[in-house]
């Protein structure tokens, strides 16, 4: 598999991330790899390389801390932006000490509309003990999109795609 790796200034036509640690990868046949990490209560690249050193025991804990702060992290977070294309979101979970999942959708879908199920855009995993590593494919055209974990019960981060 041919790899190639590029920073967050990148050359006109390849994907960027407007934030992070690690920029996305390219993999063989047009794939990029975004790779993402897991701390207890939050995305560390989607708060800009911030990992707040929350602790949680369980989902709880998370859903309190957020509830106190996460709107505001998230306003201060730069917008993940992509090229519509192929991706594997490579997520970790770093230090939570309990199963967490990643569910990617597009902003408007609703889990219970079985419309939405047939014609929206939504991937999501679980089993994602501490220190595993998931990935999660997914085709993204133009639009607007949501990411999060709702076992770790993180803020949902936006993802835009555009050409």
């Amino acid at each position: 598999m041919k790899l190639l790796s590029y920073s967050f200034a990148t050359a006109a036509g390849a994907a960027t991330l407007a934030f992070g640690l690690a920029g996305p990868v390219q993999a063989a046949d047009d794939v990029t790899i975004i790779t993402l990490t897991q701390t207890p209560c939050q995305f560390v690249e989607a708060e800009n390389g911030t990992d707040h050193m929350y602790t949680s025991t369980m989902k709880e804990d998370c859903e309190k801390i957020n509830a106190d702060s996460g709107d505001a992290r998230v306003a201060a977070s730069e917008v993940m932006t992509l090229k519509p294309g192929k991706y594997i979101f490579r997520v970790t979970n770093k230090n939570v000490p309990y199963s967490l999942g990643f569910w990617l959708r597009e902003h408007d879908y609703n889990w219970a509309n079985p419309i939405h199920k047939a014609t929206k855009i939504s991937v999501s995993g679980g089993g994602m003990d501490t220190g595993k590593t998931l990935d999660y494919e997914v085709e993204l055209k133009e639009g607007e999109y949501l990411y999060s974990c709702p076992l770790n019960t993180t803020p949902d981060y936006k993802l835009h795609v555009k050409s």
